[in-house]
């Protein structure tokens, strides 16, 4: 039994590096692409949308000197490079995968909608995200909102190497405390960054609620999408 019939998983970029200090760990690779293929064969229509922060950010660049536009359109590219990877280790599990872009570039990707986005989802296919929104200035945290909204998901699962939403960086305070669930009011009111400010409100706005879990332990995707309490939840 599962809970979530259709998922947008998101995944950062810099998730994809495991124990490498940039670029793609491919034992890292290959453990997200089981945990996908798990769900995947429990009949869950899984959208995912991955960051490129592991190759490039448009906004550290941006801070380096390079033009905003030209930064996020290789921060575009970057995310490209991640969805193709996922693809390819998906494809080797067996899995059934397609990659839509949000800017075009047949025939790396299909150019992305909404209609053809869900018509694969029901076709069973693991469709990737591609190249954010295609507009520079968003971050890949609005563009998955975004394609959340757009392909009708039932949640949004955001992939961390954190086990929740905490009070304080549980990193950095030893006292922090772990949510099971708070509202977005909540995380206004409490200046929590768990995404930015315009990714969270087109949520909230759309009634889309958010499960913010730790990626990095296997069984993890499978717990989720079973319902069990793990992470933390956010809704209106």
């Amino acid at each position: 039994m599962v809970k979530y019939k259709r998922i947008l998983l998101k995944l950062s970029g810099e998730s994809l590096m495991g124990g490498k200090a940039y670029g793609i760990d491919e034992g890292r690779l290959n453990e997200y692409a089981l945990q996908i293929k798990e769900i995947a064969g429990m009949n869950v229509q899984t959208g995912i949308v991955i960051g490129g922060g592991n190759i490039f950010r448009g906004l550290s660049g941006a801070a380096k000197g390079f033009d905003r536009v030209k930064g996020d359109q290789m921060g575009m590219l970057a995310t490209v490079i991640n969805s193709l990877a996922l693809s390819s280790a998906l494809t080797a599990q067996g899995v059934k995968t397609k990659v839509l872009t949000a800017i075009r570039m047949e025939p790396i990707g299909e150019f992305y909608n909404k209609w053809r986005a869900i018509e694969l989802l029901e076709e069973g296919y693991v469709v990737i995200m591609s190249a954010g929104t295609g507009n520079p200035f968003f971050t890949t945290d609005t563009g998955s909102s975004l394609r959340g909204i757009e392909i009708e998901a039932d949640v949004m699962l955001k992939g961390t190497r954190v086990d929740g939403i905490y009070t304080a960086d549980p990193e950095k305070d030893p006292e922090a405390v772990r949510f099971t669930d708070i509202t977005y009011d909540e995380i206004y009111a409490r200046g929590l960054k768990i995404m930015d400010l315009t990714a969270t409100t087109l949520c909230k706005e759309n009634n889309l609620p958010i499960i913010v879990f730790d990626m990095d332990a296997n069984g993890n995707l499978k717990k989720v999408v079973s319902g069990e309490q793990i992470g933390t939840l956010v809704h209106n």
